[in-house]
């Protein structure tokens, strides 16, 4: 919940405004995100997910921004064709393609991709608003993404050669390549309240995913209600949901979108850690050299740049 909504005091005050942990969060749960997709795929329809995700994520939003809702609803009307373009990208295209893509590709490929969304935001807000990198943040975004390469072609270039790429990792890059779109634009966010803007996109992000889910439910793609769907929607629903499109969001708006961006990075590392968490994979020197390249990035991209000293002005 927002700062202005809680005591000084308040530890959730605090979070609220740390943009580096919020936004490490918001990786490490759209790392899990990922994995789990890939985990329930052919299980757990994906149009179908992606819907009751944003539903789930309204309906648990709605009692803590009814009142700010009652008291924006005007600005957001008035602002419908950026509220569009906001569910369109970071909520229903978006959504919609990365677990459709699971279906179709392997865990590995797909995080590899993901390792390239600093580089679509970065592009966005230049095309879109001339917003230039700075050079630490070039540096930082390639560190990185140098990183992210080692961990995932396990310290071994010639992998990269054996990588196919199929129509599954198509579409995660596209969903990328969308939500980069998303990241860029939110800067230029109407000024409500951030729950208030967040409960109006996840009620139109669902509401343009329903003729999807309902193509795919007539398809013959039926959600089974068995205790790993619940568990399924329950993970995306509280945590890759609501928690961090709330965590990201704050962190963008605190340090803008290229600083935010490098943290993406970590969604590939965390979700290097879950396999071996997880699936019982071997750390491996690798791995280690890996992290410390992502992490090292981060910080260099994410620094406030130096302002050079001004001269005295003449009298």
């Amino acid at each position: 919940m927002p700062a202005d909504d809680l005591k000084p005091s308040s530890p959730f005050a605090w979070l609220n405004n740390q943009p580096y942990l919020l936004l490490t969060l918001a990786s490490l749960f759209w790392a899990g995100n990922i994995v789990l997709a890939r985990y329930v795929a052919g299980h757990v329809p994906p149009l179908t997910l992606s819907c009751i995700r944003w539903i789930g994520t309204f309906l648990m939003l709605w009692p803590f921004a009814r009142t700010h809702l009652v008291r924006d609803w005007r600005i957001l009307l008035a602002n419908w064709p950026l509220l569009l373009v906001l569910a369109l990208t970071g909520f229903a295209i978006n959504n919609a393609l990365s677990y459709w893509a699971m279906q179709y590709t392997q865990a590995l490929n797909g995080l590899l991709i993901q390792s390239s969304a600093p580089l679509f935001v970065a592009l966005w807000s230049l095309v879109l608003f001339g917003v230039r990198l700075t050079a630490a943040q070039l540096a930082g975004i390639a560190m990185s993404l140098t990183g992210v390469l080692v961990i995932l072609l396990r310290g071994d270039l010639g992998a990269l050669a054996a990588i196919q790429f199929n129509r599954g990792d198509l579409m995660f890059a596209g969903a990328l390549l969308v939500f980069g779109i998303y990241s860029a634009v939110m800067t230029r966010r109407p000024a409500v309240h951030q729950l208030s803007l967040i409960s109006a996109c996840t009620a139109l992000g669902a509401l343009l995913l329903l003729p999807l889910a309902a193509w795919e439910y007539a398809s013959g793609f039926v959600l089974q209600l068995d205790l790993l769907s619940v568990l399924t929607l329950g993970y995306v629903v509280v945590f890759a949901s609501t928690l961090a499109y709330l965590f990201f969001n704050r962190g963008i708006g605190l340090i803008g979108p290229n600083r935010a961006a490098p943290f993406l990075h970590l969604v590939p590392l965390f979700g290097s850690v879950l396999a071996i968490l997880l699936l019982g994979e071997e750390l491996k020197p690798f791995h280690l050299i890996g992290y410390a390249l992502v992490i090292a990035g981060v910080i260099i991209a994410s620094r406030v740049p130096l302002r050079r000293p001004q001269a005295a002005p003449k009298p």
